[in-house]
């Protein structure tokens, strides 16, 4: 039940500790700070206990992440615990189920924000911060890199703080032109910025002639047309990611901007009505019409449209009204579930303008907002306050401490065109403030992870806007920032190989802590560092000038530098100081009951900087102990019989159908003979084991299976034939009108020695819809491989990842081979196979990712020697798919095993991979020696193997 009600013109407090309720019928004239207290705990406590709200399928760190054992806050006398790290959920719901009840659920009412706003600064404070810190992803703090595009500076608007509007005889013609736009979004692009930010005044064609006749000239009808006309250009010559603030729209014009935008924005600024009389801040501004800006919030919802909002703090509206307004947006987004972020902005004054003398946003107020708006928007909301308008590494803190995520938007390229006074930080020292505050910088996407998820991007973003979004995202739905990709011969990140063998090496801030809720005192004292100065003279005076790109944005990097925005392969922002763990990650080998659990594997995988070095630490500590140095090969052919198919695998490069004729090469099928000839041939090249899979071909059924066996081991009696996937199986098994069981007999009897558990891919059907919809299900997959354990048939297990999936996802598919595993014992190794995408169907058609970064193949191979032991001790890397510098890191990170020789490889080859059909023993054995480690030849069952030919 609610704490405060308002009913008959009185609010009753509800005591959550079975105290009487108590009466203040004037949210606070009665009752005394002790009261308020209470009422702000049992709102923390809440939020700490609520059930998450989410917005997507749990496709990120967002979702379904477990809780985290974050520091100990106190409020008051009362010390409040990190959130429990048991009660992380799992939700597979999507934002389309949850309704305006859903949304709010755990937030304090109205009545009882109202009742504890006048509590003291730091009380709010810890309450926020703690509040904040109950979010799935409470270690981050994100970041825009973004490139600042300044569409018109012509506005119908006059505020009295602007300097960004500006008269015609200031501009040197109405609009940039579309190759200024690509000049700049080109150059941003190159050094790693993801989103295009299109800012411009407001329908500048109702006020000026110039602005009309130079639209019509341009050949378009309209501001927001022309806006269009451009985002769509960049989206399509760049891949930036465009997000709009345009203004107040309509549907229609939202929809018309949906299009080309992953996001857009509208600051609701303030509904005070006093802004609007004369010599408030909006007077003469009829798109500050409060009814009007929150008709355009509400309409973008309708729209769909993943949206940004927020308030402006110190232009002369009260403390209460922002509460209002705080209140106001939190029932918009109940209502839809597209506000994805709420900017708490200060006011600071600039030279030149009505409100030039006016003081700055005092910072106590822009703290007591932020704070407020954290309480009253709950930990599932993203709050964000510009770094570049409070500067200092004190101030900035406060801001973290007071409950921001996120800083917004930051260019290493462009000016901030509405605040030009002010320059963006460095991402260096953004990195360093942040750290200092126990949290790690990450860079996003201007659309939010959970509006990127599996089942909710296609609601949330247009199909022309999916396929870029897609691309610049890693498996959280944050910015991948990384070139390089599975199966390419594009670098590792600089610090891959070097790194990896680092046991924890740390920067200067290293011992850094978050800031206390004491230490916003400085700030709220006025310390120089709160607040930005005021506009010096010059500054306001330039503001004013005919505004134009900078000549050269060389130029502008030039001064930043020559910053630009990378990831390295611990997850962190290269060039900078590696950090202690946050102590949030605890990979040790004795915390199995962590690891029973998807949201205790998510955290793993959530891993970043020093946490991820701690993973991947004892991953390969463990490794030590179970396989000590010695790392296994097996030297075998793969031969894939056939590409003809017929299931309509959306991943799949290789297999060759109808729906394929377009994508790839001919389709073969292997004679029989042509079968033994290369199986003989492997074995006179030192083979122990075949390899044999291929796809469905439409005349196959178990009889052709059981014939490709049986020839194979009549001209190689000797040889492990290690074949069939459990598709092949299932399909053996149905066209033969006889069970599975059954079938794998009949294999076994034939010669077959283990099974590949390929198609497995991600198990998990909500994945398999997308991925496969016509293969068989989880259920079925498991079926097959318990049941070859228990006719005495070993086979290993696979993961596919790097597609459509999220971090639940492979926790989930790691929990359930644990626990077939546990019921069988059958399973020979844990092979991870990175998605290779450059010729995959799915993201020829924009569907999927560019398959894993760097740092979440490391982890999913340290996470699995994590999650799978005792019960699977081998790990293995691929080399087709990481490449052999890929191989020198995981071989630091858990695995013991770098797989066959193969001689031929067609499968990862098909969609574009580039490392080679073959390694030869002898390459095989040096590479394992270069990376300190005793090569051993092994069998298919991982018995020593002596090899039979030392020439090969």
């Amino acid at each position: 039940m609610p704490l405060l009600s308002d009913e008959g013109g009185s609010t009753t407090l509800a005591n959550a500790d079975e105290q009487e309720p108590i009466t203040d019928s004037a949210y606070g004239t009665v009752a005394g700070d002790s009261e308020r207290l209470h009422v702000l705990c049992v709102i923390v406590a809440r939020a700490q206990n609520a059930t998450r709200i989410q917005n997507s399928d749990s496709s990120s760190t967002l979702q379904n992440s477990e809780s985290r054992p974050y520091e100990n806050k106190t409020i008051g006398s009362r010390t409040f615990k990190g959130r429990d790290s048991e009660s992380g959920s799992s939700n597979n719901g999507d934002s389309e189920s949850l309704s305006s009840e859903d949304r709010t659920s755990g937030l304090p009412t109205a009545a009882e924000a109202r009742f504890i706003s006048t509590l003291p600064l730091e009380t709010l404070v810890s309450a926020a911060g703690t509040i904040r810190d109950q979010r799935e992803d409470p270690h981050i703090v994100t970041f825009s890199p973004k490139v600042f595009i300044p569409v018109t500076f012509l506005c119908r608007d006059s505020c009295a703080y602007c300097t960004f509007a500006k008269p015609p005889d200031q501009v040197r013609r109405a609009y940039m032109t579309e190759a200024e736009v690509l000049e700049v979004a080109r150059a941003g692009a190159a050094v790693g910025c993801v989103e295009a930010l299109f800012t411009l005044g407001d329908k500048p064609e109702l006020r000026y002639e110039e602005a009309r006749k130079e639209l019509q000239e341009l050949g378009f009808p309209s501001t927001l047309h022309y806006v269009a006309h451009l985002a769509s250009r960049v989206l399509q010559c760049t891949g930036l990611l465009p997000h709009i603030n345009a203004g107040t729209m309509g549907v229609a014009d939202l929809v018309l901007l949906r299009h080309v935008a992953a996001s857009q924005g509208l600051m609701l600024e303030s509904t005070a009505e006093s802004l609007l009389k004369p010599a408030g801040a909006h007077w003469g501004c009829p798109d500050k019409e409060p009814t009007a800006r929150l008709a355009t919030i509400e309409a973008a919802g309708e729209a769909r449209v993943p949206f940004t909002s927020g308030l402006l703090v110190g232009i002369g509206e009260t403390s209460e009204e922002r509460l209002k307004d705080l209140l106001i947006l939190r029932d918009l987004h109940a209502r839809h579930g597209h506000i994805q972020e709420v900017i708490i902005q200060p006011f600071r004054a600039k030279g030149h303008t009505r409100m030039g003398g006016w003081e700055d946003a005092a910072a106590e107020e822009l703290l007591w907002t932020v704070a407020m708006a954290r309480i009253v928007l709950g930990a599932d909301m993203s709050v964000q306050s510009p770094p570049n308008l409070s500067s200092g590494d004190l101030a900035q803190r406060a801001l973290i401490a007071a409950g921001i995520n996120d800083w917004g938007g930051i260019s290493p390229l462009t000016v901030d065109w509405v605040n030009p006074e002010a320059p963006w930080p460095h991402i260096q020292e953004l990195m360093s403030v942040t750290a200092a505050s126990g949290k790690v910088l990450v860079p996003r996407l201007p659309v939010y992870p959970q509006f990127l998820s599996l089942h909710n991007q296609d609601k949330w973003l247009d199909p022309s806007v999916v396929p870029s979004a897609l691309r610049l995202a890693d498996s959280s739905g944050y910015a991948r920032c990384q070139q390089w990709a599975p199966g390419t011969m594009l670098p590792l990140p600089s610090d891959a190989r070097g790194i990896l063998r680092n046991e924890g090496a740390v920067g200067d801030d290293a011992g850094s802590q978050p800031i206390s809720a004491a230490a916003t005192a400085a700030v709220v004292a006025g310390t120089a560092a709160g607040a930005v100065a005021p506009a010096t003279a010059a500054a306001a005076g330039a503001a004013t000038q005919q505004a134009q790109l900078p000549a050269s944005q060389e130029k502008r990097l030039e001064e930043r530098g020559g910053e630009s925005i990378a990831i390295g392969a611990d997850g962190l922002l290269t060039g900078t100081s590696r950090y202690a763990a946050s102590g949030d990650v605890d990979a040790s080998p004795s915390d199995e009951a962590r690891r029973k659990n998807d949201a205790g594997i998510v955290r793993l995988f959530a891993a970043r900087g020093a946490d991820f070095h701690a993973v991947c630490n004892a991953a390969d500590e463990l490794r030590a102990v179970v396989s000590g140095d010695e790392v296994s090969y097996v030297v075998n052919r793969n031969i894939n019989y056939t590409n003809v198919c017929t299931y309509g695998c959306q991943f799949c490069a290789f297999s060759k159908g109808k729906s394929a004729d377009s994508l790839r090469g001919q389709p073969y099928l292997m004679p029989l003979d042509e079968i033994t000839c290369r199986a003989k041939e492997a074995w006179e090249r030192g083979a122990t084991e075949v390899c044999m899979q291929g796809g469905i071909h439409p005349d196959f059924t178990g009889d052709t299976y059981l014939s490709i066996l049986s020839a194979v081991k009549a001209a190689c009696p000797d040889m492990h034939v290690h074949a069939f996937s459990p598709l092949e199986v299932w399909h053996g098994a149905t066209s033969l009108n006889c069970s599975v069981p059954h079938f794998l007999r009949l294999l076994k009897d034939a010669g077959l020695g283990s099974l590949p558990g390929t198609a497995a891919e991600i198990l998990d059907d909500s994945v398999r819809a997308v991925l496969c919809p016509d293969k068989i299900s989880t259920v079925q997959w498991v079926e097959v491989i318990e049941a070859a354990h228990a006719v005495g048939l070993p086979t290993t297990s696979t993961i596919m990842f790097g597609h459509v999936d999220h971090p639940v996802h492979w926790a989930r598919h790691l929990l359930l081979l644990r626990a077939t595993q546990e019921r069988t014992g059958g399973i020979t190794e844990f092979v991870p196979l990175p998605f290779v995408h450059m010729q995959a169907p799915m993201y020829l058609k924009g569907r999927c990712r560019r398959g894993p970064t760097f740092r979440e193949c490391v982890l999913m191979h340290a996470v699995g020697r994590l999650v799978l032991h005792p019960h699977i001790r081998n790990i293995q890397a691929s080399w087709v798919k990481m490449g052999v510098d890929g191989v020198f890191c995981l071989l630091a990170a858990g695995c013991n095993d770098v797989g066959g020789t193969l001689m031929n490889e067609s499968i990862t080859r098909a969609a574009g991979a580039v490392h080679g059909q073959e390694i030869t023993p002898q390459r095989m054995e040096a590479i394992i020696t270069a990376a300190g480690r005793l090569p051993r030849q092994r069998t298919t069952l991982y018995e020593s193997a002596m090899p039979r030919f030392q020439n090969v």
